[in-house]
């Protein structure tokens, strides 16, 4: 048995998705920390100043959290009714939220008693910002009404009554304090001017617009409604650039990152999306456990947090550089010391004595050589081979069928150990770089199984289960030979059309009547 040869096991293309720069940015943040709130979150907001704390808006309250804290570092929880869209001020002083009752409350940080209350709406207020000076505030309700307030009298501005629905979504320009932007139900987002009391802009989005968001130089303007996120250039007078589809439900938020060159989507579809503002090309994406409901990022995305439709908080942040400790060098031995011996060159009388490698063998290939041939099977089948390398697992099965042993291999076994091999061939089965060998393995295990069917529950619904994927595997082969006969019947018909001579399709001979010039009645025509 010196010349064993180990088994060969045969490579496949690595299967996964291309590394980029964006892959190895937005992967580099930690385990999810998730907070239980008392309802869905309905809005996340982060201070624009240091200590960047966020707040979080859920049912009738509003808590604001340190970067890194857990629990709540301070609650506002003055509210009848159910709490909306808390948002800071540009100097993380006050904060400012509407309310299910139409009134907006404007707080400040360090208390928690309101310091102004705005009434004026009869429905929800569900969207509320500080303008660029800072001294007043913009809001929009379900009463169909957008409102400007002025916070040092606490009086009601402006009165803007062209929404023809519910108003859900806003913001207010980050460079001009006059101009603001809502969207609404009614398919419209809308541009408001302080100084002109109407809209001076106006797009139509098609759906209902659940979140608007403007760069910060104020020139596009993003819209998510439906399942579309749609960017409008606002210097050329509301031109739509793009529209993106790549959520499979309802838009829900948008955030941009922090250099602004990435733009975030949430939907209810569980996923957030990010994509680049020059190409509008999706880069990456995260998985979450529920439908979306808020998105916000921290400063320099530092911090990603999430809020869902279960009431849970989900919050991210990147890890930390790891800084390398200095510690005294010891030191090596040179590269000569390694190579001593090996670049000799071979004088004319020297007799060169090579010594034959040692070959060292897996663990299977020695139970192969030993002809212990179900201990090698039952090697592969390990939980760490079946997932890591499943392909080692069926060159063992291949390299045992060649040998004509694998139904000896097969047999014998008791409930669990064929409950083993049986989830492999479920969870490999379809795949079809394996799919030759594990057939052949499949009917060899129920002819040897066939007759024990019945006695073992579990064994009799993993036969169920592999019953039902190839007969779903038998179905999808049939659609696609349906659809192969169809492209082959296209191709044909466009081959024998292309290579046909022109005149084929020319008729042969031309009624006279329609090649003679139009005549001009006469007289005698007109009378008759």
């Amino acid at each position: 048995m010196a010349g064993y040869k180990p088994v060969v096991i045969q490579t496949y293309p690595v299967l996964g998705e291309k590394i980029t720069q964006d892959t190895l940015y937005w992967n580099n943040y930690k385990t999810p920390v998730q907070i239980k709130e008392f309802g869905a979150v309905s809005k996340v907001d982060f201070s624009p100043q240091p200590p960047y704390n966020y707040a979080v808006t859920a049912s009738s309250r509003i808590h604001i959290y340190g970067r890194y804290s857990q629990e709540p570092v301070k609650t506002f929880s003055r509210f009848k009714d159910t709490a909306y869209c808390a948002t800071f001020r540009q100097d993380g002083q006050l904060l400012v939220a509407g309310s299910e009752d139409g009134v907006v409350q404007l707080f400040d940080i360090s208390g928690r008693a309101p310091l102004r209350q705005f009434e004026g709406h009869t429905k929800a207020v569900h969207t509320v910002d500080f303008t660029a000076d800072k001294y007043h505030v913009v809001s929009g309700a379900d009463d169909y009404t957008v409102k400007l307030w002025d916070i040092p009298n606490s009086k009601e501005i402006l009165t803007f009554k062209e929404h023809s629905d519910y108003v859900r979504c806003g913001c207010a320009s980050k460079l001009n304090p006059d101009l603001f932007v809502t969207g609404s139900y009614d398919h419209t987002v809308k541009m408001f001017d302080a100084r002109t009391n109407k809209n001076v802009l106006c797009v139509e989005h098609g759906q209902p617009v659940e979140s608007v968001l403007l760069f910060p130089s104020g020139g596009l303007l993003v819209s998510a409604g439906g399942r579309y996120v749609k960017v409008w250039d606002m210097l050329k007078g509301g031109q739509l650039l793009v529209s993106l589809k790549n959520h499979h439900k309802t838009v829900t938020c948008l955030c941009l990152s922090s250099s602004g060159q990435r733009l975030l989507s949430g939907s209810l579809d569980r996923k957030v999306k990010i994509y680049s503002t020059t190409s509008y090309k999706v880069v990456h994406s995260f998985d979450y456990a529920a439908s979306i409901l808020s998105l916000a990022l921290s400063h320099q995305d530092e911090t990603v947090v999430v809020g869902m439709t279960n009431g849970i908080l989900s919050v991210k942040h990147r890890k930390s550089e790891a800084k390398k400790e200095s510690l005294p060098r010891r030191r090596r031995p040179a590269y000569r010391t390694f190579i001593k011996g090996k670049i000799y060159t071979k004088q004319r009388d020297d007799i060169v004595v090579t010594r034959p490698a040692k070959k060292h063998l897996e663990w299977y290939d020695r139970d192969l050589k030993s002809f212990r041939i179900s201990k090698a099977l039952d090697r592969v089948l390990e939980p760490n081979c079946v997932i890591k390398t499943p392909e080692v697992t069926v060159s063992i099965i291949k390299e045992l069928n060649r040998r004509g042993v694998l139904a000896n291999a097969l047999a014998g076994r008791d409930e669990k150990e064929i409950t083993r091999v049986l989830n492999f061939l479920i969870r490999n089965l379809s795949q079809p770089r394996f799919a030759p060998v594990l057939i052949n393995a499949a009917e060899i295990i129920i002819d040897i199984y066939l007759p024990v069917i019945g006695q073992s529950s579990v064994v009799d619904k993993k036969f169920i289960v592999l019953q039902g994927l190839v007969e779903k595997e038998i179905d999808y082969q049939r659609e696609l030979l349906e659809t192969l006969g169809m492209m082959d019947m296209l191709f044909a018909t466009m081959t024998r059309n292309g290579s046909a001579p022109v005149w084929e399709h020319v008729p042969a001979e031309l009624p006279e009547e329609k090649t003679e010039s139009p005549r001009q009645p006469s007289d005698t025509d007109k009378n008759s």
